[in-house]
């Protein structure tokens, strides 16, 4: 009885010591960084200008701004990355959308490409992104703005919609929460360790602007599952879009996001959320 009692204090031990390893190294769990040089040298085929935003502890994020290819911009795309890599890489994605005639404006997070410090808490995080967004509002309105995720980015995306007005909120594989995702891939853990909860479905039916969000059917970081606890929430006019056969990454590259896209941003503002062949 001693050994059974001996044993079984030894595996809660070692289950506790985990639970507070992933509580307090998060970051390194979560977060995939690429970091540039301070003097690293963009190359993209379209023009582009870097930008410095200044956040209210004094650390500088940094940033890429795409002007639109047309003479008069449609408006802005702002536009919150995924958890890996970098601007160097994420860059790529701007001609998607200064084809259709919209500005394109990236950020890079804390200790990402050459933004300096490091993310440390998701009210940090969240702040940072606010930060940045009020900033560009300075020279493109909000009514003309579209407020657009990728993956992790679609967490800070929907916060931001829920806080402010942009004229169109468009999520690339979300998900409900980062608990809910994290539940999927290890169920052991309580959802109380994952400090960066970015509950999507707590703040979305808090969006009034058009929400439009796309998922791939085969998506194996974020289950499809999980996503699709965000259909209930979506109002009229809203749209849910699945990508057949599409994974996790490379979404924005796919034929089926192409013609969705150009649809919803080639549209009128009032039309972003007519019906779709792709809805489901």
């Amino acid at each position: 009885m001693k050994i059974v009692l001996w044993i079984l204090g030894l595996g809660a031990a070692l289950y506790v010591a985990v639970c507070m390893l992933l509580y307090f190294q998060q970051e390194r769990l979560l977060f995939f960084p690429t970091k540039l040089a301070p003097d690293y040298r963009f190359r993209f085929a379209q023009r582009f200008e870097e930008r410095w935003l200044p956040t209210a502890d004094g650390t500088r994020l940094h940033g890429l701004l795409f002007p639109a290819d047309s003479v008069r911009s449609k408006g802005l795309v702002f536009y919150l990355h995924g958890n890996g890599g970098a601007l160097d890489s994420w860059g790529e994605v701007a001609t998607t959308y200064t084809r259709l005639g919209y500005s394109v404006f990236l950020l890079d997070y804390r200790g990402y490409g050459k933004s300096e410090g490091h993310i440390s808490s998701q009210a940090q995080l969240l702040a940072d992104v606010d930060t940045a967004y009020q900033q560009l509002t300075a020279e493109f309105p909000e009514s003309r703005t579209v407020l657009l995720g990728y993956s992790l980015g679609t967490g800070a995306a929907a916060w931001l919609a829920a806080r402010h007005h942009p004229r169109l909120l468009v999520l690339q594989a979300p998900y409900a929460s980062m608990r809910a995702t994290a539940r999927q891939h290890y169920p052991w853990v309580p959802g109380f360790v994952v400090r960066y909860p970015l509950a999507t479905n707590e703040v979305l039916p808090r969006v009034s602007a058009l929400i439009v969000i796309f998922y791939g059917d085969q998506d194996e970081i974020i289950s499809p599952e999980s996503t699709k606890q965000l259909k209930t929430l979506l109002k009229p006019g809203d749209e849910f879009i699945a990508l057949p056969g599409a994974g996790h990454n490379g979404m924005t590259d796919n034929p089926d996001y192409q013609r969705a896209i150009r649809r919803i941003l080639g549209a009128p503002q009032a039309a972003a959320g007519s019906d779709s062949n792709l809805s489901r």
